[in-house]
């Protein structure tokens, strides 16, 4: 399926459209799922999709968002936004939210899929069982065996990665909670364009009185790659940490939360000059520039949080 000119996107069909393992009246969870893409991968684009069509005993409702780049080829009953230009990573997965409905959302990136065919029954079937979970991650695995890095694991103290826990943020892509969970954080944190998204979204759940889930024995696969360390990765890691304090904390953590985290990367990047100035440049853009929405974490939710052993100052 094709898309016509990159500022009209094609019209989300009626949710559960090409579905598998449910009929149009049938008593089954409903999920919107979002996929992102700005069109570099195609093969892996396509592996996604099709992990998301084979899931079993769910209706679905999907939409592939061009973020900068108009899909095309998509499978039939796969919905296509395509946005002009490249909105940044949470705009572009709030801006797909608007395509679709479902009790649930799920939000898999082009590069990411998931192995399982009752994947989203069984992430499901979690979030119903325990309804203080609000979002889910699972475990992250590269399917062609190679060992996968340890900061997939959204924890200080990493164990096992099969291990279940509550977290305080989240790998980002692939990431499910119910709907009305989601329009209650406000969605994803549009001015930070990358990096630090998944952060907020776990704490402005935990601020529903609920908590962030990594659910070690649910599955989706991701080759590993070595991130780019340019300077512009740098500097967005600095300036929406200061953001993510601002935008989050109450101002008497405010400045703990930033220093700690300055105090890290200058010891982390000591000998590495030219990131520690791209990092100290985001750091200033981050005071000096307007984060956009504040909205402080409640005095429960940090207590909340530092009894599940990580008070927001680290």
């Amino acid at each position: 399926m094709s898309v016509p000119d990159a500022d009209r996107p094609v019209s989300p069909r009626p949710a559960g459209a090409g579905a598998t393992g449910a009929g149009p009246n049938s008593a089954v969870p409903t999920v919107g799922v979002v996929v992102l893409t700005q069109g570099t991968r195609p093969d892996d684009l396509e592996r996604g999709i099709r992990s998301i069509l084979a899931q079993q005993d769910v209706r679905l409702d999907v939409v592939c968002v061009g973020n900068g780049w108009a899909p095309t080829g998509l499978p039939e009953g796969v919905a296509a936004l395509a946005l002009p230009t490249n909105l940044g990573i949470p705009a572009g997965r709030n801006r797909g939210v608007a395509q679709v409905s479902g009790e649930y959302l799920f939000f898999l990136d082009d590069d990411a899929s998931i192995p399982d065919p009752h994947f989203l029954r069984d992430a499901i079937a979690l979030l119903k069982n325990d309804p203080s979970i609000g979002l889910l991650q699972p475990r992250v695995v590269d399917p062609s065996g190679i060992t996968s890095p340890r900061r997939w694991i959204p924890r200080i103290r990493k164990g096992e990665a099969t291990h279940s826990s509550a977290v305080f943020s989240v790998w980002e892509g692939a990431v499910m909670l119910p709907r009305a969970v989601f329009d209650a954080t406000g969605g994803w944190a549009e001015p930070f364009f990358y990096a630090h998204e998944g952060i907020e979204l776990a704490w402005r759940v935990w601020d529903q009185g609920l908590r962030a889930w990594y659910a070690g024995d649910l599955e989706a696969n991701h080759p590993v790659i070595q991130p780019t360390r340019h300077a512009d990765y740098y500097r967005l890691n600095a300036r929406n940490r200061v953001w993510l304090a601002r935008r989050n904390l109450p101002a008497l953590f405010v400045p703990f939360y930033v220093g700690s985290w300055t105090g890290i990367q200058v010891l982390r990047w000591a000998r590495n000059r030219s990131a520690l100035s791209a990092w100290f440049g985001g750091w200033r853009e981050g005071w000096r520039e307007i984060p956009g929405e504040r909205k402080p974490l409640s005095a429960r939710t940090i207590w909340r949080m530092s009894l599940a052993g990580r008070p927001p100052i680290v």
